[in-house]
């Protein structure tokens, strides 16, 4: 089950809810409505910084030049 995050029309409430393809509906934790709305979520990604070297620089690991 993908996991999503939502967030309340009534109380404006942000959850995140594991959802199943056959859920009827998402219901808030916070005041039971089923008034909610799925947001758009950004994935963590870390970020080295502008100009320094990738974080796992060793040949083979997916980050690092050709050797």
């Amino acid at each position: 089950m993908p996991l999503f995050e939502f967030e309340c029309k009534s109380c404006a409430y942000k959850f995140e809810d594991l959802v199943s393809s056959n859920q009827a509906a998402v219901v808030c934790p916070r005041c039971n409505s089923i008034e909610t709305r799925k947001l758009i979520s950004m994935f963590a990604a870390a970020s080295a910084g502008s100009g320094s070297a990738p974080s796992c620089a060793r040949p083979g690991c997916g980050a690092g030049g050709f050797s």
